[in-house]
């Protein structure tokens, strides 16, 4: 059974005519209630209280989901607040669905309803904030309730999660580019997902696997069926147009067509080189993220940015180019050298600063290897990415934001060569820069000493110099003709983008790292 849950305006009465559409028995929680009580909600509201009306909810909705007869439930927006429901949730069988809305969308959308809890605008978005977690709590998929006919597209990845193993998670990501399935879970890679006609796998052509010379050996052989493997070497020296020209040749002597799909096997550098090859052949091919780093799985797979570095600067060269899904099997993360999940923790940690609250509290108490336990936190670092995409795909403003800590943190890897730091280390060493320059002294000392915990650098190496490293930021590839705008962060949660920093005073943040 389909559970639909979510908040009020989230569009639950909708997706109910839109899967009835597709055979499907589909029933309102509310109507049954109503039904029961002979009288309308808010009637009940007025003459026997929440209290009354929550008893009833709570003995309806039980019956509901454990009627064999009934292909989708649609709850009230109240529901998730019983602890008994919750339960009946996560029952075998049942496949909860939050239809997720913005708090200004929804008052927009029953301001001026008949809605009991809908009459006091202060009360109803503290009530929206205090139901969110709820939620995300019981949610096996998450959707964009508002989106126009979102389940013509999105019913078989729904469908389907019936046959990924049990705590696979899914969500829905958007922009104006274009939208795709994201999954989460473990013992992923070997299942459903990778058959052909799988949501995950698109078209009607064959799979290709791109992929390096470390991953392609450990997983190549759990893609299902595939026609060919084009492997690089790993790590970002690959990232040249030389190896990009190279692939290219390969795929077209391989006889890749424009039905034929890719599935990129690996970590950041295999992402960005793998899905500008798909961008480029043939004038686009789709292509399936599958990361195997937690810098990939966190960040990189998501929003569509590919392209190799030139010696002049990191991504130089490259395209927007949506993957058609990404599939984040966590077991994987297990077989990473440990220096590799280390280096990962610093794109969490500059996530967590970016979104602030909860997901920053959490992950500021992360222990060592802790990450490899909490498929939720990978899970919420790419909802929080692929939100940022969905407002700013093509990086003109908010997307901004993602850069955190990686213009000092990509000039770093340049005047190094790309050999002497990991992406992640340059990043944390990035992160300590930024929060200096950004007057947060009190932050940057307790990521210092977060970076400390967990085996991040907090020093730069001896050898490299500070001039060199601020004569690289000028190279940085979001400079424009205003030089380039950095983002600062004063309070986790609260990004400050494109903002003008002296160069005396950049310098005076790397020479830091030398002590």
């Amino acid at each position: 059974m389909i559970c639909l849950v979510g908040f009020m305006g989230a569009g639950k009465s909708t997706a109910l005519v839109e899967l009835a559409a597709h055979g499907l028995h589909s029933v309102d929680a509310d109507s049954l209630i109503e039904e029961r009580a002979g009288r309308p909600i808010a009637q009940i509201f007025e003459e026997d209280g929440e209290a009354a009306f929550r008893a009833l909810e709570n003995e309806i909705v039980a019956g509901a989901l454990a009627d064999p007869s009934i292909d989708v439930l649609a709850l009230g927006g109240g529901a998730v607040e019983s602890e008994a429901i919750r339960e009946e949730l996560a029952v075998d069988g049942h496949t909860v669905v939050w239809l997720e809305i913005s708090a200004d969308a929804a008052w927009r959308r029953v301001r001026n309803s008949k809605r009991p809890l809908a009459r006091d605008e202060s009360a109803f978005r503290a009530l929206f904030e205090r139901r969110q977690l709820l939620y995300d709590s019981v949610a096996d998929a998450i959707l964009p309730g508002v989106a126009r006919r979102i389940w013509d597209r999105a019913y078989e990845a729904v469908h389907g999660l019936e046959e990924l193993p049990e705590g696979t998670r899914m969500f829905w990501a958007e922009s104006s580019g274009g939208e795709y399935p994201v999954y989460v879970g473990r013992e992923l890679l070997g299942s459903s997902l990778f058959e052909q006609g799988s949501a995950a796998m698109p078209g009607s052509g064959r799979s290709f696997c791109f992929t390096d010379g470390a991953v392609g050996p450990l997983y190549s052989d759990r893609l299902g069926d595939i026609a060919g493997t084009f492997t690089v070497p790993p790590g970002e020296t690959a990232k040249t147009m030389a190896q990009f020209d190279h692939s290219l040749r390969e795929m077209a002597q391989a006889g890749v067509t424009r039905s034929d799909r890719l599935i990129a096997l690996g970590g950041g550098v295999v992402g960005d080189l793998g899905g500008f090859v798909a961008h480029s052949y043939q004038r686009g091919i789709p292509v399936v993220q599958v990361p195997t780093t937690l810098v990939a799985q966190v960040d990189s797979a998501y929003g569509g940015k590919t392209g190799v570095d030139l010696p002049e600067g990191k991504n130089y060269v490259g395209a927007f180019h949506l993957p058609s899904a990404v599939i984040s099997d966590v077991d994987v993360l297990s077989t990473l050298p440990g220096a590799e999940l280390t280096a990962g923790m610093a794109e969490v940690v500059k996530t967590a600063l970016l979104a602030g609250g909860g997901l920053w509290d959490e992950v500021a108490a992360l222990e060592p290897g802790e990450i490899l336990t909490r498929a939720d936190l990978i899970f919420a670092c790419a909802r929080y990415k692929c939100a940022v995409v969905a407002a700013d795909e093509r990086d003109t403003g908010l997307r901004a934001q993602l850069n955190l800590g990686h213009t000092v943190g990509h000039a770093i890897e340049s005047v190094t060569s790309y050999e002497r730091y990991r992406h992640g280390e340059a990043i944390a060493l990035g992160l300590l820069a930024a929060l200096r320059l950004s007057g947060a002294d009190g932050l940057r000392e307790q990521v210092r000493e977060w970076n400390l915990r967990q085996g991040l650098p907090v020093e730069l190496d001896p050898a490299v110099d500070p001039a060199a490293v601020v004569e690289a930021v000028q190279f940085d590839k979001k400079k424009t003709s205003r030089g380039v705008g950095f983002v600062l962060l004063n309070v986790p949660g609260e990004p400050l983008i494109d903002r003008p920093v002296e160069d005396a005073a950049l310098l005076a943040s790397v020479e830091e790292l030398l002590r």
